[in-house]
């Protein structure tokens, strides 16, 4: 065999054995392939990636888990059935199985898709992440966690997590983090950025829809807290009111004694205190209605901005009521 027949030889056996290596290193792009043949994605979804601002690996994710958005808890709860006595906006199932997004149509709440949207997503970037890129993700996140955090609401999600799904806690950290805080450390942010143009888009949406619960949340608090002092005030009156009356009806009655015993002097000289007496009295009593009108009038206005959080908490609430026996 000549030199050159050796080297030809030489090359074909490498590319024998290297072939099974670029199937193996490849399978994942011909896996992505064929889910995505021919597929275009509905203009609403292609709109909540554009809306995230989702780079395109990103948006490769995105629609290679064919993202559906489902009307109806009955419905949306046949795609995603964990946690059905929690509320689930979203989910994703492993292995590119899919991303199901709840339709939320109350214009008050427009945000909540784009953010459960970016939310599943990132399940699916952190899903394809290196051990290595996930064990250095975690202790970034567990780092900000312990050390960083101050949002309240975060922290409750955070322990929801470690309550419901305890094996996911730094996954679904991945996702709150970096849909819900608008500061993050350096180290975040430059994680996000390979995924987002613009993460301030997704957070200002999760302010916006937000903002519609605390907003009456706080509202509902002052109103609270102003009825808890009126009515302190009204029971205050009403008690100063009755010794009032007491005083007024033991003064009528030495008035009545002075006149029956003939002691006009007294009496007269009496009588204009009495008077000023009733006449404190009625202003006491106008002051006490117009208190209490004010009261109700309060209560009004709390059952009203009650009544727009529980239309707002329905339009988001996707448990699943178990059925009585019948």
């Amino acid at each position: 065999m000549t030199f050159l027949k050796r080297v030809l030889a030489g090359l074909i056996m490498l590319a024998l054995l290297a072939f099974p290596f670029v199937i193996y290193f490849n399978a994942t792009a011909l896996s992505d392939w064929w889910a995505l043949r021919g597929y275009t994605p509905p203009p609403a979804v292609a709109s909540l990636a554009a809306q995230d601002t989702m780079l395109p690996y990103t948006k490769h994710l995105f629609y290679l888990n064919h993202p559906q958005i489902v009307s109806g808890v009955a419905d949306f709860r046949k795609d995603c059935p964990d946690s059905t006595t929690t509320i689930v906006l979203g989910c994703y199932h492993p292995d590119q199985d899919g991303i199901y997004i709840y339709a939320v149509n109350d214009p008050q709440l427009y945000g909540v898709e784009q953010v459960t949207a970016a939310h599943e997503v990132l399940h699916a970037v952190y899903a394809r992440l290196s051990a290595h890129d996930k064990a250095a993700l975690d202790s970034q996140l567990q780092s900000y966690y312990q050390s960083g955090l101050s949002d309240p609401q975060v922290q409750s999600e955070v322990k929801l997590y470690q309550q419901t799904e305890p094996n996911d806690v730094m996954d679904e950290m991945s996702c709150t983090f970096g849909t819900e805080i608008a500061s993050l450390p350096p180290a975040l942010e430059s994680y996000y950025d390979r995924y987002f143009s613009n993460r301030q888009a997704v957070v200002k949406f999760e302010q916006m829809y937000n903002g519609e619960f605390t907003s009456r949340e706080d509202q509902i608090s002052v109103y609270a807290s102003q009825l808890s002092s009126l009515k302190n005030q009204i029971n205050d009156e009403e008690q100063s009111l009755q010794t009032e009356l007491g005083q007024i009806d033991g003064d009528r009655a030495k008035l009545d004694s002075l006149r029956s015993s003939g002691q006009t002097d007294a009496y007269n000289a009496a009588v204009g205190g009495f008077n000023q007496e009733v006449s404190a009295y009625n202003a006491g009593i106008d002051t006490l209605k117009a208190d209490i009108t004010a009261y109700n009038q309060l209560v009004d206005q709390y059952n009203s901005i009650a009544q727009e959080l529980a239309g707002l908490e329905q339009a988001i609430d996707t448990r699943l009521t178990p059925q009585a026996a019948q």
